[in-house]
């Protein structure tokens, strides 16, 4: 790899010759394959011979390191979200957030999250019942995050498109604010070889002013005492340090630690003169990518008067919707035959949209009515079924959600080829014992979506955008299940 000649110079100076001779031949090296188990679909008695067999991630509960690149395009619990594909050091963020977020739920903000990883990662780790709002600026990438956070099941989840300064109206709404911010991506050269020809010197100077530019319109969106995750996947102390000195003198923020393990081999602050506590990644050092992560607490405490605190006072009061109340667009029977969908129907409210239906959780709903007028929604909560032609058929989203009522639909189990054609798209047929009508199809027990059964063959309800466009099948394919045992 021919790395730039003014990084290799900035990056020896930063780190001295030895440190950087080391770090330069790490990123020759070959790169780790990470994923993060989701725990809320896969059982202990399961997979506990993959828990024992393979090297865990030590700052991630549920983050393992693979002996070899699964195909993870062609194994069907990729695509049921049993595991997210994520590089180990960014997992380092659910120990910012478990040794800062206590056991009350909090609403958290995720500005810059897809494709999803940390977005999915914060999901696992926040307390019961926390909402978490995950926003990408770019469109498209907004509909990858939302696909991402469908399959990973939590129910308490908006997803939202827009720039950070369309925040402004928020004023002291979020208790957590991560910013994984835009980044020149130096911690990406030895995985993306396209992020070395990008690199420039220029380009940095344009990152850490555009990551402040961020950082101040979020700010005051962050109530007193809130926590912001600040983290990059780059070296440069421009863009890492400066930047959390700036924010800490700007903003009067405190800097926060956090215990870490010796072992972890995590580099602390770089920057000459300074001691407030930030964690570095390096490759030479720990097994894993270029990342920083700095956490940063706001100023003052909150006393319940601020915009959020006013909004649960409120909430606490709320009637919630019975059985029998009213949602436009859908008959007091039909109403009724979706909350059996639901595992817990009383925890959410039904929002009609067109000819989709979905479930909110009902104690957020002025929260949801609040990110509705100032910015553009992408998906809420739990996608529960969609009209077509005079009937309701459940969602996609429903079959990946944990808030699904285990009960309410005749299962099928079926193997890995049939599952591979499902998620092509392609026609289904079932076994002649299997029951008509809407039948959930599983893969080693987990919901992988539904068909409609009609006898001869099953009407494909998988969603076009999300199918395999792939024709060709590898040989020797590996997927989660051949490694488990």
């Amino acid at each position: 790899m021919e790395l730039p000649s003014s990084f290799t110079d900035y990056t020896r100076a930063l780190l001295g010759v030895e440190e950087y001779e080391k770090l330069a031949a790490a990123l020759e090296g070959e790169q780790p394959v990470s994923i993060r188990l989701n725990e809320d679909k896969l059982s202990e008695s399961s997979f506990g011979h993959f828990r024992s067999s393979f090297e865990h991630v030590p700052w991630s509960a549920a983050g393992y390191y693979l002996d070899k690149r699964l195909t993870f395009t062609f194994d069907p619990l990729f695509h049921a979200g049993c595991y997210y594909v994520q590089e180990a050091s960014s997992m380092f963020v659910g120990q910012a957030l478990r040794q800062n977020v206590g056991e009350e739920p909090v609403v958290m903000l995720d500005l810059c999250a897809a494709p999803g990883g940390k977005s999915t990662h914060a999901r696992s780790v926040l307390p019961a019942g926390s909402l978490l709002v995950a926003n990408e600026v770019i469109r498209n990438r907004s509909q990858i995050l939302a696909e991402n956070l469908t399959k990973w099941g939590d129910s308490g989840v908006v997803v939202t498109n827009n720039d950070p300064a369309d925040f402004s109206s928020l004023t002291d709404f979020f208790d957590v604010v991560l910013t994984d911010v835009p980044c020149s991506g130096e911690g990406m050269f030895r995985k993306d070889p396209v992020a070395v020809s990008e690199w420039s010197g220029e380009n940095v100077e344009i990152c850490w002013q555009r990551q402040r530019r961020i950082v101040t319109d979020i700010w005051p969106c962050l109530k007193p005492g809130g926590i912001l995750i600040y983290s990059t996947c780059t070296y440069n102390t421009k863009e890492n340090e400066e930047n959390i000195r700036w924010i800490r003198d700007e903003f009067g923020a405190e800097v926060l630690p956090l215990e870490i393990s010796a072992d972890w081999n995590i580099t602390g602050n770089l920057l000459s003169g300074e001691d407030f506590p930030a964690y570095r990644f390096l490759p030479h050092r720990t097994k894993g990518e270029g990342f920083f992560l700095a956490v940063l607490r706001k100023p003052g405490v909150s006393d319940g008067n601020t915009w959020a605190g006013q909004v649960k006072s409120r909430e606490k009061g709320r009637k919630p919707q019975g059985k029998g109340a009213k949602t436009p667009g859908v008959s007091k029977e039909q109403l009724s035959a979706l909350r059996e969908w639901l595992a817990a129907p009383d925890n959410y409210e039904f929002i009609v949209n067109g000819n989709n239906v979905s479930a909110f959780p009902k104690e957020y709903l002025s929260e949801l009515s609040a990110l509705r007028s100032s910015l553009r929604i992408v998906q809420t909560g739990v996608d529960v079924a969609e009209l077509k032609g005079k009937d309701w058929m459940p969602a996609h989203g429903l079959a990946m959600s944990i808030a699904l009522n285990p009960y309410a639909f005749a299962r099928e189990e079926i193997g890995r080829g049939q599952a591979i054609n499902y998620l092509r798209k392609e026609a289904v047929v079932l076994s002649e014992t299997a029951p008509r009508g809407i039948v959930l199809l599983t893969y080693k027990q987990i919901p992988l979506g539904f068909v409609k059964n009609i006898g001869n063959r099953a009407n494909n309800l998988y969603p076009q955008e999300w199918r395999i466009r792939s024709g060709y099948l590898p040989e020797g394919v590996l997927e989660l299940a051949t490694i488990t045992g």
